[in-house]
């Protein structure tokens, strides 16, 4: 007997369709990067820019650095991301991009030994891509946003009802909700009752992330603001920046000169759909 069953309606097609260009692009990328490795094999070690050699100059705090390491930061989304990390190997993307931005932004530490520790603990390491993205959230690639990622907007918005910082840090548990994400703003006798004082039971954040994003974004500011370094983001871009712009659109320059701009889809936010995550040239900075 013949298979009656109708196919897939037009929106069901639709929706696969983009899912296989979605799917297609993200190959695409995933080449591109690989490919920047390949041109460029000392984004390992030093910064694709060279300005920004000596911007941390190679510092690191092996305190905070290994608070990071251990998920004792303070900010319960990154720590419950670093103790989940180290039990399964992986992250998302979006908590892959505030561990490492937090890394380097917050407490001032190089980009490289913390590069290295997520290297060693992701089960889908693919240096190609792995340290071009260290690079990028560290702010020191001269073509992109910096990102500076806020670890109580990053709780709010991904983990809304706590579930995933509570069964990561279970010294959490009874926190009160509304104090989930900043329990340190928790009245004392109200961290004594649901058994979590800060700075006893659970750390105290490591900096004040507002005052720390800021002075970060100022430091890297202040070398992008030179002419010479305009002149190597040209250099950069020319080498390392997506071509796809060019296809699909007439060149135009940004204020800074440098490259195309990246789409802009509802509310100025960049279009995903247009939008080279590899070559951002604008000088602007995100507090996400």
């Amino acid at each position: 007997m013949a298979n009656c069953s109708p196919g897939p309606s037009r929106s069901g097609r639709v929706g696969l369709l983009a899912g296989i260009a979605s799917f297609e692009g993200r190959l695409h990328w995933h080449c591109h990067f690989i490919q920047k490795l390949e041109s460029e094999p000392a984004i390992e070690r030093r910064a694709v820019l060279p300005a920004f050699a000596a911007l941390h100059e190679e510092r690191l705090d092996t305190g905070r650095f290994e608070t990071w390491r251990r998920g004792e930061t303070g900010w319960p989304m990154v720590d419950a991301c670093m103790r989940w990390l180290a039990a399964t190997g992986w992250l998302n993307f979006r908590m892959r991009a505030m561990a490492m931005s937090v890394s380097s932004l917050h407490p001032w530490n190089h980009w490289r030994e913390p590069g290295l520790h997520l290297a060693r603990e992701f089960l889908d390491y693919e240096p190609g891509i792995h340290w071009p993205q260290v690079q990028m959230q560290s702010g020191v690639t001269g073509i992109n946003a910096v990102r500076a990622y806020n670890p109580v907007k990053q709780a709010r918005d991904h983990d809304p009802d706590g579930v995933f910082v509570r069964r990561w840090i279970p010294a959490l548990a009874r926190m009160p909700h509304e104090y989930l994400i900043e329990p340190r703003i928790l009245p004392a006798p109200a961290q004594r009752e649901a058994g979590c004082v800060i700075g006893r039971d659970c750390p105290a954040p490591l900096v004040d992330h507002v005052t720390a994003s800021r002075e970060a974004l100022r430091r890297i500011h202040a070398i992008r603001a030179s002419g010479v370094v305009r002149v190597q983001s040209q250099a950069v871009f020319e080498k390392h920046g997506s071509r796809r712009g060019d296809r699909e659109r007439p060149a135009r320059r940004t204020r800074a000169g440098v490259g195309p701009r990246r789409g802009k889809g509802a509310a100025g936010k960049p279009d995903a759909r247009r939008a080279d995550p590899s070559s951002d040239p604008t000088q602007g900075s995100l507090f996400d």
